[in-house]
């Protein structure tokens, strides 16, 4: 019997993503359900919502709420969490290393790697030199990478991402999607989005 599976959508500017991708992959094996990284852009899905900017910022108590909401998540999950100084962060050319890295088996490190850099030491994610650090922690060729990522395979795979994810009606970010189609939004849905995927299956 094929096992369950979800598709994980997430977007390196969101905060909730964070903690998410630190722990939604084991949480899936734990359940048996497989996981499929699903990068996209949040952008092109909120101005055509009509904002020009992340909705944390728009609405100022809103995002005082998120931040120190994302700190006692953080906390109660033991991970290490700094407010960035710049936010939202331009995730452009991470998303596209991630679909090179899940091409070729390291994309999830890559992934967890960029959220650390970002959300526990307050590095700038859309500088090159940052992510090629990740790159050769995670023993990769930098320059081969980078290449493969501004391929135009690549640029036109991560666009598919994001009109496939407004398509299926994703908002925000992180979003999980089981294989009926079953959207569960936010951190603290993932549970609930393995247990429909497996009951499902």
């Amino acid at each position: 019997m094929t096992p369950p599976a979800v598709d994980f959508w997430f977007e390196f500017a969101s905060t909730y993503s964070y903690p998410a991708a630190m722990r939604i992959e084991a949480l899936a094996d734990a359940q048996g359900v497989r996981l499929r990284w699903r990068p996209f852009l949040l952008g092109p899905i909120f101005k055509a919502q009509g904002w020009d900017n992340s909705p944390f910022n728009i609405y100022p108590l809103k995002g005082r709420y998120m931040w120190r909401d994302v700190a006692r998540v953080c906390r109660d999950l033991g991970l290490p969490f700094v407010q960035p100084a710049q936010f939202p962060q331009n995730g452009l050319l991470a998303a596209r290393v991630a679909l090179v890295g899940l091409d070729q088996g390291w994309g999830a490190d890559f992934i967890r790697a960029v959220y650390r850099a970002q959300f526990a030491e307050s590095r700038i994610i859309s500088d090159p030199a940052v992510l090629q650090a990740i790159l050769v922690s995670l023993r990769r060729d930098a320059r081969t990478v980078f290449e493969q990522a501004q391929s135009a395979a690549i640029k036109t795979r991560l666009r598919e991402n994001t009109e496939e994810a407004q398509q299926i009606g994703i908002f925000g970010a992180p979003s999980t999607v089981t294989a009926d189609g079953e959207l569960f939004w936010g951190n603290d849905r993932i549970e609930a989005a393995l247990a429909w995927a497996k009951a499902g299956q």
